[in-house]
């Protein structure tokens, strides 16, 4: 039986450093809601985990390198470590989503246009039909572009990407209801 798994990317305290990140308490809340619903769903969570090196504030076990303390994450979640952009480039990540039997992958995290986005791409070239959630993404303002524009943008972007499978953009609220699920391809009839 195939499953929705969600992918939550680096949702570390050392995202906490520098400049603030846009909305990030309503991005934990809306990340703990879409997590919630795919395991009432009887899905899955991935955690990824940047390991940074020495003065980038992700080194393996240094406080930055910790999971924020208001995510809600269960024991039955998955984590994954990563050094890359791509939470799928030299990682566990696509033989834990075939384990999975993933059908569809939903992608939340941080930073929108750096690790998010490389993840997502990764994930529609797999074959997965990807669902952003474009309300559960954040990045910090960029020296040419305030955060709030990077994202819309990235959402647009995503809307359109090329794909065997689907891909779609929802808010946390779209993916919730009901009509989220339409996608979804029907159940074999026996």
């Amino acid at each position: 039986m195939s499953r929705d798994v969600l992918v939550v990317v680096d949702m570390q305290v050392g995202l906490l450093d520098g400049p603030p990140k846009h909305d990030l308490m309503g991005v934990i809340r809306r990340i703990n809601a879409v997590a919630a619903f795919v395991r009432g769903q009887g899905g899955a969570v991935v955690w990824i985990r940047h390991c940074g090196k020495t003065g980038d504030g992700f080194v393996r076990h240094e406080p930055g390198w910790s999971f924020l303390p208001e995510l809600d994450r269960q024991p039955e979640d998955l984590e994954i470590e990563k050094t890359l952009n791509d939470s799928f480039a030299g990682t566990a990540l696509q033989e834990t989503l075939q384990r999975l039997a993933a059908e569809r992958v939903f992608i939340a995290g941080w930073a929108t246009d750096q690790c998010v986005d490389s993840t997502l791409r990764a994930a529609v070239s797999r074959d997965y039909h990807v669902v952003a959630v474009s309300d559960a993404h954040t990045l910090s303002d960029r020296p040419h572009l305030a955060a709030p524009a990077v994202i819309r943008h990235h959402n647009w972007v995503w809307s359109d990407l090329l794909t065997n499978r689907s891909i779609r953009v929802l808010t946390t609220d779209e993916l919730i209801g009901d009509h989220a699920l339409q996608d979804r391809e029907p159940p074999a009839r026996s």
